[in-house]
């Protein structure tokens, strides 16, 4: 039967932290060699390997990841302990690392977070970046999922998942009503905001303006949807945006909706990798809203299926 030495764990710990086994040694007033001792009986304790050795550190696997969460907590608990002892309640966090690409919404992401916010004992560690970015943060293991407007790159390596977790409706929005607007008529040679030529639903509006014949002005085009959101507000132009974006200035009627475009919608994709050892929070965002979308994907064919019964 095997059993875990905390001392093997500590200096484990003190490894992850530093990336050098050399450097730790020093600091621990050991020899390097008795340091690499104690790190391969923690190893074979548990019967997986905790590091992949590089030439220039030493980077964590999989199940390392995993053992430095339970290390983190393991150690949090003694200072607790401590705590509890001198009357102060002990508390246990569980650690969700989320990446998002910088172009998403920003409301979106509250309100995918919202549920996991009202929680106890739960930390969020949020990360922005590119897409290819965050994909190379989950090959190594540090972060749990990437919430992204486009799924993985087709070019981009097996393994990871993308679910698609949300649909928001992609609206013309302006500072005032236009009473004689006409879609597309309307937006031929007026000034647009519009998001960058990367984006999803940029792609599908030129599409419908090519085969309208209509050719707007671009006054501004940006891949940022914060700041797209920021430059509705600015310009006095026509912006093509996803409703969620500037739900609130819709609200508050710092900008009105012109018309909604059923063609077009944008898509939200929470992206995830095999693993052994998954973090359990991650079921929690991305299983309920699947299943919210699947059901929502029936009850619209089942609607389609009985107009189409009726009309026959």
């Amino acid at each position: 039967m095997s059993f875990l030495n905390y001392h093997h764990l500590r200096y484990f710990r003190a490894i992850a932290q530093e990336g050098n086994l050399t450097r730790v040694a020093q600091h621990l007033s050991i020899s390097p060699s008795a340091l690499s001792i104690q790190l391969a009986q923690l190893e074979e304790s548990l019967g997986q390997k905790l590091f992949e050795r590089t030439k220039k550190r030493l980077i964590l696997t999989e199940a390392g990841h995993l053992t430095l969460d339970y290390a983190e907590t393991i150690f949090r608990t003694g200072e607790e302990l401590f705590d509890a002892l001198k009357h102060r309640a002990p508390k246990q966090r569980q650690t969700l690392r989320i990446g998002a690409v910088t172009t998403l919404s920003r409301n979106f992401q509250l309100e995918l977070m919202r549920p996991l916010l009202k929680k106890q004992g739960i930390e969020l560690v949020l990360r922005t970046a590119a897409l290819r970015d965050l994909l190379n943060m989950l090959d190594v293991h540090t972060i749990d999922l990437i919430l992204s407007n486009l799924p993985v790159p087709p070019d981009y390596q097996t393994g990871l998942h993308s679910h698609l977790i949300s649909e928001q409706e992609v609206i013309l929005v302006a500072h005032r009503a236009h009473k004689k607007f006409r879609f597309p008529d309307s937006l031929d040679g007026v000034d647009m905001i519009l998001p960058s030529l990367e984006s999803n639903i940029r792609i599908g509006f030129d599409l419908l303006m090519s085969q309208q014949s209509i050719r707007p002005q671009v006054a501004a085009e940006v891949s940022d949807m914060a700041m797209l959101r920021l430059l509705a507000r600015e310009i006095d132009a026509i912006t093509l945006v996803p409703r969620v974006v500037i739900r609130d200035e819709l609200k508050n009627r710092t900008l009105v909706e012109l018309h909604c475009i059923d063609q077009i919608r944008e898509s939200f994709y929470a992206i995830t990798p095999s693993r052994h050892f998954p973090n359990s929070l991650v079921k929690e965002i991305v299983q309920p809203l699947t299943h919210k979308k699947s059901s929502s994907k029936k009850r619209r064919l089942s609607n389609i299926i009985s107009v189409k019964l009726k009309r026959g």
